[in-house]
């Protein structure tokens, strides 16, 4: 709940500090004095838009701090340990602070950590719930039914799971409507792909087959140049008269002579019984390369075609002819991955049905428990209405299912609508409501479902706006009623509400060194009494005036 707020230089307030208790309290002032100052600024520290106007005159900046006790299960301090900004000397304590420059600029800071304002918002609304004096104009809006309906029926959870399933399977459905995009946009590239690799598989080049090819027809085509040359070194080495191999010989005996007289030869004699062993070798491995030299015209002409067509193919698919087997491999690859692609159509929208089918189940499930809610909500309502002078009213809440308008809430449109008077049809609030009636029913909502939500703190912002009479004596009972479940703050002009207030904040304004200002202090007793003969009484507060105040305020205490 709300434990303090400080106010530094916003408005009309130049230094304000407010404690705050349990229960409800009542915030009553002179039209104009400020009352509602204290919300706004409580706002900007939810996260609300500022201005540089809020700054008081003559201050270079406002600021606004509001410190908060959570439970350690609520929602706002499960947020704070999620994001690592719980206080680690008081974890249960959340402290809000907004600053404003008069540039413009607007810094916000949850325990004394710098955090961004959209963060702020998010927090702020597990904080605190404010029913402003618009609030009944937002009854009108189908999205707000909707979630009046989802907060009285606990659906958060559900909700929750619907959003995410829900984005689940429009990612998938996403996904299929891409894929037959993709099939068909793939088609082309098949075909293509499919004939290149039918063209090559029938050409079926084998790797390094190139190379072989080159080396075999150069071979081939130099088959007498080959043989003549050949022929002429073996001759050279060792057929001749006058022969390598009969003069490395012949060197050798007269060297083996010169090593018996002198072991200094003995080195090269080993050197040219080495070389004669080498020269015998090489004449015999090309006698053998040219007895195997063929001359086949035939074979020649095959390999000369098969080399011509390897190296159009290669030209027609750009690629060096040594790279063509390469190729051929990732064309193969590449068709094999477009075949496959297709094959996983079915899986995939037999995912893409299974997951809106599971929306469907969800959103049921939400519509289900939409129905049984919103019934007890209309019947709880009608009640309440009838207290407040509507004796004759009837609420209704009429929810439509259609599944086939999914969303991440679910598949139902919901609208409140009102019988004010016996005999006619229910109608929509929008065309039937008068601005008393929406008044009243706007307060019964929020007092039935006020208890359902996460928020710790409920504000209501002169919500009794057009009720008076015994009407705000019952307003006034709901009120604190409420304020037994929840912290419930309630800015009011009206004696019959405040006179049911637990604790009871007067606004006044004064003028000091030229310059107005507002205050706002916590009533005891006797000047409680006080304040309400002014509300009842207006600027003559006669001495029965006061005694009708001290009585209401005991008839509150008795209730």
């Amino acid at each position: 709940m709300l434990t303090q707020l400080t106010i530094n230089n916003f408005a009309i307030v130049r230094h304000l500090v407010l404690d705050l208790n349990e229960g409800m309290s009542v915030i009553t002032g002179e039209t104009g004095a400020g009352k509602s100052i204290g919300i706004d600024a409580l706002g900007l520290c939810l996260g609300y838009r500022s201005e540089s106007s809020m700054i008081r005159n003559g201050a270079d900046k406002a600021d606004i701090s509001a410190t908060f006790l959570m439970q350690p299960d609520s929602p706002a301090y499960l947020w704070l340990k999620q994001h690592e900004l719980l206080d680690e000397d008081n974890p249960q304590e959340c402290i809000l602070r907004r600053m404003i420059t008069t540039e413009g600029r607007s810094k916000a800071f949850v325990n004394n950590q710098p955090l961004p304002i959209s963060q702020l918002r998010e927090l702020g609304q597990y904080l605190i719930h404010l029913n402003g004096q618009h609030a009944p104009q937002l009854l009108l809006k189908s999205d707000y039914q909707l979630e009046l309906v989802d907060n009285y029926a606990d659906n958060h959870a559900l909700l929750a799971k619907m959003a995410t399933q829900y984005a689940h399977w429009k990612t998938l459905h996403k996904q299929v409507k891409n894929f037959h995009q993709q099939c068909q946009e793939n088609e082309a590239r098949k075909q293509l792909l499919q004939y290149q690799v039918d063209e090559l598989d029938e050409f079926a080049i084998k790797q390094g087959e190139f190379e072989q090819l080159e080396e075999d027809q150069n071979r081939l085509a130099n088959a007498e140049q080959l043989t003549a040359l050949s022929q002429s070194v073996v001759d050279t080495l060792s057929e001749n008269e006058l022969n390598v191999d009969s003069m490395i010989f012949r060197s050798i005996r007269d060297l083996e002579e010169l090593a018996e007289m002198d072991d200094r030869y003995q080195s090269a004699l080993e050197m040219l019984n080495e070389a004669l062993i080498q020269v015998q070798e090489a004449s015999s491995e090309i006698s053998q390369l040219a007895g195997n030299i063929e001359q086949d015209p035939a074979l020649l002409n095959e390999i000369d075609e098969r080399l011509s067509t390897t190296m159009q193919l290669a030209r027609k698919h750009q690629v060096a002819a040594e790279d063509l087997w390469q190729h051929h491999q990732t064309l193969q690859q590449e068709l094999d991955a477009l075949l496959a692609f297709e094959d996983n159509e079915e899986q995939l929208i037999e995912a893409e049905q299974a997951a809106h089918q599971a929306c469907v189940a969800l959103a049921e499930q939400i519509y289900l428990k939409r129905q049984t809610a919103g019934q007890k909500l209309a019947q709880q309502v009608t009640r309440q209405i009838k207290q407040l002078a509507m004796e004759n009213g009837e609420f209704f809440i009429d929810i439509q299912h259609n599944t086939e308008k999914l969303s991440p809430n679910g598949s139902d449109f919901v609208e409140f609508n009102l019988r004010s008077n016996l005999g006619q049809n229910a109608q929509p609030l929008a065309k039937i409501a008068s601005g008393g009636e929406l008044s009243r029913i706007s307060l019964a909502v929020q007092v039935l479902t006020a208890n359902k939500r996460s928020t710790p703190t409920i504000i209501f912002d002169e919500v009794d706006v057009g009720i008076s009479g015994p009407t705000a004596t019952v307003v006034g009972k709901l009120l604190r009623k409420l304020g037994k479940k929840c912290q419930v703050l309630c800015v009011t002009h009206l004696p019959q509400v405040a006179s049911h207030g637990n604790h009871h904040f007067n606004v006044s304004k004064f003028v000091e060194n030229n310059q107005t200002e507002t205050k706002m202090q916590l009533l005891a007793p006797k000047e409680r009494v006080k304040a309400l003969a002014r509300l009842l009484g207006g600027s003559t507060i006669t001495d029965a005036v006061l005694a009708n105040a001290q009585e209401m305020l005991k008839l509150s205490e008795l209730e």
